[in-house]
């Protein structure tokens, strides 16, 4: 017996859809990430021994859906005032149409699989109808082989309890309803956001259209904290100037007093914040809005092309940075660098200097910055390797000012000796306020 899916969609115009993603996302964005669900929907359901069908609107969008989906069995345009209506029309078309059971599905799902197809055609070989579960409380298919008024009897359907109470007038009818597998829908800013965290451990998701598209796209936020940067601050400018328009740059400033915020082009946005490193970089990540944090020394210096390589490293880890390096010839500037790389690799510890980047939820689920006088980037890294989070490094280096260190090869050594040193005090709990003190000495 022939059975159908009913792909039930918008076409993917700018406005028009996804609008729950703006203005995170532009419309044009939208409908691209929209054509990306299609494609991997379409994927899934022409694997399945299906008739496909495509209900749509408005009404004459068929030639754009075509480019997209491809060849189907039948087309028509959506009917009726509520989703409900329409819902019900698109299925009683199909099942006219000849089909002994059909689904019909919408397109926010897409993490949809065969698999859970084909489970679902298997329940409706028992009961009377179907649906696939969203964890949000609603619904991505609703299956039947005869068209049932009851599952579309609802006025309103975008509200947390649209399932329970279609499955409550159906149980009031004496219909058996079945399940298929429980699915993620995409809506918000924070469903892509969960969407790049199963990325990076599901090699599929990485290889389909919504996968590729969220890794070449991901919303990037530049965050750098200021201090009295008279010196460096103009040549920060000049290496971020490109990015405007790009990703999102903030500037957080400690309340420089040297004429730094003078030296600032109105292009980029500065935010006020209480001087310390970390209280700056957590107030920058409150106010930002990106789905990676990049965090940026202002004395550091940029390899090309660097929103590509956090974005190209952010496909397969959570979190991440640069490799560091030293304008400095000096035998020990090049063994710190040598060092500090192989510490990532090593023993999962990343620090500031190397530009830290990090997926935002992953952030804030860390806890942040500890707001420590010093170590607050040691202790982040401690706190993501005891989170089990692995670490990514990009494939150019991070070049970092060598001015902490004084001149002259023993003092560097000494230097660097002292560094590690203060570390180890660090992990034996002495108190952040001394190790602060003697930082400064140490400099």
């Amino acid at each position: 017996m022939k059975r159908a899916v009913i792909i039930l969609t918008r076409v993917p115009r700018p406005g028009q859809t996804k609008t729950r993603m703006m203005p995170h996302l532009t419309g044009e964005q939208c409908a691209r990430l929209h054509t990306c669900f299609l494609k991997d929907i379409a994927g899934q359901c022409r694997d399945c021994e299906a008739d496909i069908f495509v209900s749509y609107t408005p009404g004459e969008g068929r030639e754009e859906l075509e480019q997209v989906l491809g060849p189907a069995e039948g087309w028509f345009p959506q009917e009726g005032d509520s989703l409900g209506e329409r819902m019900y029309r698109a299925i009683a078309q199909a099942l006219g149409r000849g089909c002994g059971s059909c689904l019909l599905i919408g397109t926010d799902v897409p993490e949809l699989k065969r698999e859970s197809l084909e489970k679902a055609f298997e329940v409706l070989e028992e009961k009377d109808a179907v649906f696939g579960r969203t964890v949000d409380g609603g619904y991505y298919l609703v299956g039947m082989k005869r068209p049932l008024r009851e599952a579309f009897s609802l006025d309103s359907y975008g509200h947390a309890n649209v399932l329970e109470e279609t499955l409550e007038e159906m149980r009031r009818a004496g219909l058996a309803v079945g399940f298929t597998d429980t699915l993620e829908d995409m809506d918000t800013p924070a469903d892509l956001r969960g969407y790049r965290r199963r990325m990076t451990e599901d090699h599929a998701l990485k290889k389909s259209f919504t996968g590729r598209y969220l890794a070449r796209n991901s919303r990037i936020s530049v965050i750098v904290p200021i201090y009295n940067e008279i010196r460096t601050i103009e040549q920060l400018q000049r290496q971020l100037r490109p990015l405007l328009g790009r990703c999102e740059i903030l500037l957080v400033d400690g309340g420089s007093t040297d004429g730094t915020l003078e030296k600032i082009d109105p292009a980029f946005r500065v935010i006020r914040s209480p001087k310390g490193r970390a209280f700056q970089m957590n107030e920058g990540a409150r106010r930002s809005s990106g789905d990676i944090l990049f965090f940026l020394h202002c004395d550091s210096q940029l390899p090309d092309r660097p929103l590509e390589r956090i974005r190209r490293v952010m496909r397969d880890h959570r979190a991440g940075c640069f490799g560091i390096a030293f304008h400095s010839k000096n035998f020990f500037m090049f063994t710190c660098r040598v060092i500090s790389n192989h510490r990532v690799k090593d023993r999962k510890v990343m620090f500031g200097d190397q530009g830290i980047f990090v997926d935002r939820d992953l952030f804030f689920e860390a806890g942040m910055f500890p707001e420590i006088p010093i170590m607050e980037d040691y202790q982040f890294s401690l706190t993501l390797k005891e989170m089990g989070i692995k670490l990514g490094m990009a494939d150019r280096r991070i070049y970092t000012s060598d001015r902490r260190f004084p001149k002259g090869t023993i003092p560097k050594l000494k230097l660097m000796w002292k560094m590690n040193r203060l570390r180890k005090l660090y992990r034996d709990g002495m108190d952040t306020e001394d190790l602060a003190r003697m930082y400064r000495d140490v400099r």
